[in-house]
């Protein structure tokens, strides 16, 4: 069997203008990176403002497994399959993130014959984007340092610096660190640490802005400090704004690539969606609406985390209104939810998987919760049999009351999923059985929001919020921050926070350990459980198996 790195190379890629003019886009606005990869112009993406949008399908998943689930190579199958039946459709994606390349995944451009392409590209340093905002945040957090040392006219209080330096790479042992030792001569000692870019709120920014001007605005708001009598000092009051967005000029601007098919795929901006709000940036969302009759998109990890997110904050802000959901799920991960162990995904298990269907129908009835139609995608495996795939087919329609298409698309390509293709445009052309609707009301109180999350999507019995994580949500509503929406952290293993408790958990607590203003984004991370903002390598990581060949080809990224 081919690996995913050798099917890419398999083929042919097509000169991106030639891409590009799948969607009516001129070559005159394009800014080339080599032959394959391109941004689009923001002037010319200003020119399309006015234009009619498409339709915007979301994929989303179950809970996610170390069985696998396929949510990006899904993504990008049904963007070539609705291609392949005569549909002008693109795809919008996420960057993948160094850390989690080197780390667990080895790779995030899809799939078999599902791909994003170049896929090394893509999956490395693609066009500097992560490196712009990598730059921009410590810009930051280096004037923040330089205010304090050369006499703190602000009058920051430097035990409530709150903003932390960022590195797109995972590494435990930043999380906590001094910094500014060495004497008199390199500042004034403090604690401090480091994010993973993913997680900075510079992405969050950066991916929700509408414009230059707009992420200019964002970045002068985001609070990076307290002063003594707990004042809040923003990157405006520190002057950084305006230099941050010189770094990120370019970087603003939509990369254009391809499916292995040569059809149109966005791929910009990278937020975690356990950490932050996990979706494509909205300038990339909004010029394929503008270019394409139909757009699918992904947000991360689960339909309780990605597509929520998605849902309350990115459609929320962006005034976007999604048309369809696809949720992607395989017979392995199901029976995983339901009691097999990895090491007997292989063997047939019919029951297990009628027990695991609860994370599915779970996450169809939430996604139902947003008046957003569902239908599911049963991603194929070889070791799936004839009886399984009847099962969750048959309970997908008994039980939650949706289709579900067996697709082929890794193994395929658009093929694959033609089926899907023709469900998705069935229910594009129906009339809306209810209007889309976000889960609970800009006007709501933040902790009201995170318990409406809680107690509806996860089945929590109650919220468990500390006095002081009370006190500090009633300070951001003082504040004026009241109708932002929040964004959970958690772990995406779990309708939990405990990522041992595997299928469709009911009763639980969901604990609030501290929460986050993240006044340029206009959103409030609640963080729970022992979720990190940096995460570790594994004992054994995708870095060990990344190597260059005898002819300096790359190996090892999947």
């Amino acid at each position: 069997m081919s690996s995913d790195i050798e099917i890419a190379r398999s083929v042919t890629m097509k000169p991106i203008g030639e891409v590009a003019t799948k969607l009516g886009i001129p070559d005159d606005a394009l800014d080339n990176y080599g032959k394959h990869i391109a941004k689009v112009d923001g002037e010319y993406l200003k020119s399309l403002k006015d234009k009619p949008r498409g339709k915007l399908v979301l994929v989303t998943a179950i809970t996610p497994t170390p069985a696998g689930e396929g949510k990006t190579t899904t993504t990008v199958g049904l963007g070539d399959g609705l291609n392949r039946i005569g549909k002008k459709a693109a795809i919008c994606l996420r960057e993948p993130s160094l850390g989690p390349c080197f780390g667990v995944k080895g790779g995030a451009a899809g799939g078999g014959w599902a791909q994003v392409v170049p896929m090394e590209a893509i999956n490395l340093h693609f066009t500097g984007d992560f490196h712009a905002i990598t730059s921009a945040h410590n810009l930051l957090s280096a004037m923040i340092d330089n205010h304090i040392y050369w006499g703190n006219e602000l009058g920051i209080d430097s035990r409530r610096v709150s903003w932390r330096r960022a590195i797109d790479m995972n590494d435990r042992s930043l999380r906590e660190i001094t910094s500014s030792l060495g004497g008199v001569s390199n500042g004034y000692p403090r604690t401090d640490g480091f994010d993973i870019t993913v997680a900075s709120e510079v992405m969050a920014v950066f991916c929700l802005a509408t414009d230059l001007a707009d992420l200019e605005a964002r970045l002068s708001r985001m609070i990076v400090a307290e002063t003594r009598d707990r004042k809040p000092i923003t990157c405006g009051d520190i002057g950084a704004a305006p230099a941050m967005t010189v770094l990120l000029k370019d970087a603003f601007s939509p990369n254009l690539v391809q499916t292995l098919e040569g059809n149109p795929a966005f791929v910009h901006g990278g937020p975690f969606a356990n950490i932050a709000h996990g979706c494509n940036s909205v300038s990339a969302t909004t010029a394929a609406l503008a270019l394409a009759d139909i757009v699918v998109t992904e947000a991360g990890f689960g339909a309780d985390l990605g597509a929520e997110k998605f849902f309350d904050i990115k459609c929320r802000k962006a005034g976007l209104t999604p048309d369809a959901a696809v949720i992607v799920a395989t017979i392995r991960a199901l029976k995983m939810h339901g009691g097999v162990g990895k090491n007997d995904l292989s063997k047939e298990n019919v029951a297990a998987l009628e027990t695991g269907f609860a994370n599915l129908a779970r996450h169809i009835e939430n996604t139902k919760k947003f008046g957003v139609p569902v239908v599911v995608c049963v991603n194929k495996f070889v070791t799936d049999t004839d009886a399984e795939i009847e099962a969750v087919i048959r309970l997908t329609k008994e039980k939650a009351g949706v289709d579900a298409v067996l697709c082929t698309h890794w193994g395929e390509g658009s093929k694959g999923t033609e089926e899907l293709a023709n469900k998705v445009v069935a229910m594009l052309d129906a009339p809306r059985e209810a209007p889309f609707q976000p889960l609970y009301p800009s006007e709501m109180g933040l902790l009201e929001k995170v318990e409406t999350i809680a107690k509806t999507l996860y089945r929590a019995s109650s919220v468990a919020a500390t006095p002081a994580v009370a006190k500090r949500l009633a300070e951001f509503e003082a504040a004026g921050f009241g109708h932002v929406p929040v964004c959970i952290a958690k772990t995406q293993s779990s309708f939990s926070s405990d990522p041992n408790m595997k299928n469709a958990p009911e009763g639980h607590v969901l604990p609030v350990r501290e929460v986050h203003l993240a006044a340029g984004a206009e959103f409030v991370v609640a963080v729970c459980g022992d979720i990190m903002r940096m995460p570790g390598l594994p004992k054994v990581p995708s870095a060990m198996h990344i190597k260059l060949d005898e002819n300096g080809m790359i190996e090892g990224l999947s």
